[in-house]
């Protein structure tokens, strides 16, 4: 079993920073993806970024160029984000992808950006 758990969440004004970590820990193996997907009441669960063990990130275009993804071994992934702003208000997952799809989840950690 592979149990994902997020930290770094908070409030924060607009045009802040926040840092979120995730480790995985359990049976991990077999890694395809590892990113951040979020969602804010009313709407449904978005990526936000992705990185592919050996690959290259993915963003989605409001994150571009503010947000930062990477990963500092097989087990944990970051989300750096910059210049926040009140619209990326939302509950934050970490997400493990294996090479045969099966997704894994974090509980999710909670970021404010207020006006």
């Amino acid at each position: 079993q592979v149990q994902l758990v997020e930290s770094g969440g908070g409030l924060v004004q607009a045009g802040g920073s926040l840092r979120l970590s995730c480790v995985a820990s359990g049976s991990v193996f077999s890694i395809n993806t590892m990113g951040w997907y979020r969602q804010s009441p009313g709407k449904q669960r978005e990526s936000v970024a992705t990185i592919r063990t050996g690959g290259s990130p993915n963003y989605a275009d409001s994150v571009k160029g503010r947000f930062t993804i990477s990963r500092d071994n097989a087990k944990t992934v970051y989300l750096q984000m910059n210049s926040l702003k009140p619209d990326d208000t939302a509950v934050y997952y970490c997400n493990l992808r294996t090479l045969v799809g099966t997704d894994y989840w974090g509980k999710g950690t909670l970021v404010t950006v207020s006006s």
